[in-house]
This record gives C-alpha cells, structure tokens and sequence, in this order.
C-alpha cells in the first residue's frame, strides 16, 4: 500500500492504539533499500506498524525487486513516497579508472530533500503513538536529524556492512589501537584503504553524517552473531567505540526458500535452468547493482569462465542509474559466438535476478561476488563459498572477513585493485579453486557449516532470535 503523505491519509493506517511505531529510514542504494526492507518485514511480525520513508522512485526500486517474501500479503508495512528535485545523474561509466559508482552521487545528495517531509511526517506519528522508534541508514543521518525535537522519538542506526567491516572503519579512525587479538589486529592491519578511491564530495556526504550522531540511542547491524560476534564485541568495548548499544538482527533476508517445482511457470529462468544441473555443480556470477565492467573486463571474464570448464549462471548487467525507470540502458557486448559455445554449460541473464533464490538452490555450488554486504550476507545464509572480486567502497573489507576470517572463500586473483583489467588466467584459476579443488571442497564444508548455524539461530532460542525479541522488548518498553 502506498501512501502519499497528508494528514489526512496518514490518520488511515495510525491510531491511538499504537502504542509503539516503527519508521524505517532506507540509504537510495539497492544494497541498502533491500535490507532494510526485509528489517521491516521482521518488524512488522512483531505486531509493530512499519513505515518507510523514501523517494517515488527508489521506493518503487525496492518493492520490484524484493525476493524470498510476498510484499503484497503484508499489511503492516506503510510507504511513504516523496518527490524529490530533479537531479542530473550521468550514465555509469564502465571505463572509470575506479570502480566507485560517482554517477550515482547526484542520487544520494537529492535525498536530503527529505528532510523536510520527513519532519512533517514524524510531527503526525509521534502525536498518535506512545513512543516512534526511528531506524535509520547511518547515510541518512542528516535527513532524520530533527527526531531530536520530539520527545516521545528515539533513533537507531542502521550500519549497511559487517561488525568486522564496521569496527575496521572506526578502529582507523581512532588511530588503529593495539588490541587483544593478534591474529584479528593482524586482519586489520592487512585491509588495503578504500578510501582513495572515493570522491572528495561523497567523502565530504559521508562527514555531514557524523554531526547528527548524537541522537543515537543505538546501532543496528544486518549481521550475525554465529561469526560476527567477536567483532560485536569489539564495537561495544567501552572506550573505543562508545558505549551505544549494539543489536546484531541479522540475516535479515529470509533464511528460508521455496525452491521446488510446483510453480514451474511463475518460476525465473535461472532457476529452471539450474532445476537441470547436480548439487553444488554451477558457480553464480553477479556484481551487484553499482558495478560497470569495461568491454575488455567482460571480454576476460567470459574467457575465463569458458576456460574453466565449470557450469555457470552470469547475470550481466550495468550498474544501476540514478533512476533506474528512465533512460537507455548500456547493450554490454558478448565476444563473437559466446553464448553458443557455452550452450548447455553456462547461462547469461541480461536483467534483474533472484539472486536469493538462485543461492539456496542446491546446484549452487559458488558464488563470484563484488562481496558487497547484501551479497555477502545472503551467500553466507545460504552456506555457498564466495570467489571474491571487490570492487569499491566496504567491499574491499568484506572480502577480507570472507576470505581470511571466516576462511570461507577465494581472492580472485588482486581483482584489479589498481585499476586495472582481471586476466581471463586469474579468472580461471579461481574458479577452479572455488569449485574443483580439494581447497575449495573444504571451503564449501565451512560455508555449510556457518550457513546451517545462521539459519538456525533464527529459529526459536536462536542466537538471533533472542536478539530481535530483545531489541522489540527493548523498543516496547514502558
């Protein structure tokens, strides 16, 4: 149900008997739209009315591409759409020395409009509920920031990465102290810096946000505590990261899937395809919705997925444009004959993908990733080793915690952290490993392992349900 907001239509779906009520603030970026999103259906079957706050146009992002879940059959989750001033967002650009999407920072500076509705917004919840608990994306901080004039409101922040990748960022910020942990400071201290890579104006965005960190009544993490509890630790640790209350929630996506055959026409192409393949047999490529590969990059790596001899889905697709709804879309070219040559053995998929549903199958066998946290989050649920290929940003980080920490995944090769092109060679050897390696065989066994604990702490006395019932408890207070 959409919602435009005015007094009038927002006094449909508030009443006075809502004791406690949730509003969910999401970043623009389809990583972080896609989270918070599922937080809400998690929320809202705690009986909480949910309310998300954002543009026409990313709202309706979001809710097209949700997977693992029926958003239609929810009624306790509410849109608010705003229209924002139009923005000048040029195309990706797949021949950027960096990776880093800089057409989109039009996109995110526009999200400050926000603010103002936002306000209006918060000034009719909070006059109909006991208590408005505002859970925010950390890059939304700025758009929230007048939560502090309400009495009855309390916010929460949201942080789209790991509690490994979180704690890394403030561990430098705080002048990289020793700490307890050897093997963990060495970790750290082998993370290459991400942030030459980015823009000095998204830079100056990311700083606007930390002004508004006062009103913090504590920080949310799509993570969990099967392996991310040591880092958890590390960002409660009084004196090094303050003392604000961490809540790890997550997975946040579904942890469980329907991927049987009695929807075989409703069914994604991907998904019939790999209906045909044997258990851990096809390796999943995927890049997320920020990155554009070069025509030489995609030329390299269909060699080195036809070299490799392994079974394949590639979803190949350009990074998204401010707007996804408007404008032409880059038509990525295939080296001559590709696709025939690979007929039966691989499958290229030129649009959006259940990506959720193509992880739990079970001929998955791997994933090649960007490791953006979305990404990650979801392969390590589903228990599918990850060929790690970051590309800017956090990435970098994940990929550290994927493939060092957690053990649980491969490099490819220094996936072009200078800028420059992977080898079809590099490519190839990876994948191999990932998949046809008595290496690779035990990654997939830890994979399995971590993603059978993740899954079951959701279950009832789950390490991460107990966390939500707390964190409900908590927010429901008297």
């Amino acid at each position: 149900m959409c919602i435009f907001v005015t007094k009038t239509t927002i006094s449909t779906t508030i009443s006075m008997e809502n004791e406690v009520v949730v509003v969910v603030v999401p970043f623009l970026a389809q990583g972080h739209l896609n989270q918070l999103l599922h937080l809400s259906r998690i929320l809202s079957g705690y009986d909480l009315p949910v309310h998300v706050v954002g543009t026409t146009t990313h709202n309706r992002q979001a809710k097209l591409r949700i997977h693992g879940w029926n958003l239609n059959s929810n009624t306790n989750i509410h849109f608010h759409e705003f229209e924002t001033p139009l923005f000048d967002s040029p195309p990706p650009n797949p021949n950027s020395k960096t990776k880093y999407p800089s057409h989109l920072i039009p996109s995110f500076k526009a999200s400050s409009q926000l603010r103002e509705p936002f306000a209006k917004l918060l000034a009719i919840i909070s006059n109909t509920a006991r208590r408005v608990v505002v859970i925010h994306d950390y890059l939304m901080s700025t758009v929230v920031q007048d939560v502090v004039s309400f009495p009855n409101v309390e916010a929460y922040v949201f942080n789209c990465a790991s509690a490994f990748t979180t704690f890394s960022y403030l561990w430098e910020h705080k002048g990289k102290p020793c700490l307890d942990d050897d093997e963990f400071y060495k970790q750290l201290t082998n993370i290459p810096s991400d942030f030459q890579d980015l823009p000095q104006d998204f830079l100056e965005f990311i700083f606007s946000h930390m002004e508004c960190e006062k009103f913090n009544s504590g920080n949310i993490h799509d993570t969990c505590k099967v392996f991310d509890s040591k880092f958890i630790d590390y960002l409660s640790k009084e004196g090094l990261c303050g003392s604000t209350k961490q809540w790890a929630l997550g997975p946040f996506n579904p942890v469980s899937i329907n991927n049987n055959e009695d929807s075989k026409n409703n069914r994604h192409e991907s998904l019939k395809w790999l209906d045909k393949q044997v258990q851990d047999s096809v390796i999943y490529v995927a890049f997320g919705s920020t990155t554009s590969l070069s025509d030489q990059q995609i030329e390299e790596l269909a060699t080195g997925l036809e070299n490799s001899g392994q079974k394949f889905i590639w979803v190949l697709r350009d990074a998204d444009k401010g707007d996804i709804f408007k404008g032409e879309v880059r038509n990525i070219e295939l080296p001559k004959g590709f696709e025939e040559s690979v007929e039966g053995k691989g499958l290229v998929v030129r649009d959006w993908a259940p990506q959720l549903e193509v992880l739990a199958h079970i001929a998955t066998g791997g994933f090649m990733s960007h490791c953006g946290w979305n990404s990650s989050m979801e392969s390590i649920t589903m228990g599918v080793p990850i060929a790690a290929w970051p590309m800017h940003s956090d990435q970098p980080r994940n990929a550290t915690l994927i493939t060092d920490v957690l053990k649980i995944g491969v490099n490819v090769g220094d996936w072009g952290r200078d800028g420059g092109v992977v080898p079809s060679l590099v490519i190839e050897e990876a994948i191999r490993k990932l998949m046809d390696s008595d290496e690779g065989h035990e990654m997939r066994k830890r994979a399995n392992k971590i993603g059978e604990d993740v899954r079951r702490s959701v279950k009832e006395d789950g390490v991460t349900c107990m966390e939500i019932d707390a964190f409900v408890a908590h927010i429901t207070r008297e």
